[in-house]
């Protein structure tokens, strides 16, 4: 398991696969130098 994220620490290189597109890779394709990444999990 990874080290948990916290305010102001920067997001490791990670790619994500999205439904009905292309690959969004992280932090990369950020437009800004701020963002929000929320993940939904879809059902428990």
């Amino acid at each position: 398991m990874g080290t948990m994220l916290r305010a102001g620490d920067t997001l490791p290189p990670v790619t994500l696969d999205v439904v009905g597109g292309d690959p969004l890779r992280l932090p990369q394709d950020l437009t800004t130098d701020f963002g929000v990444l929320l993940l939904y999990r879809g059902h428990w």
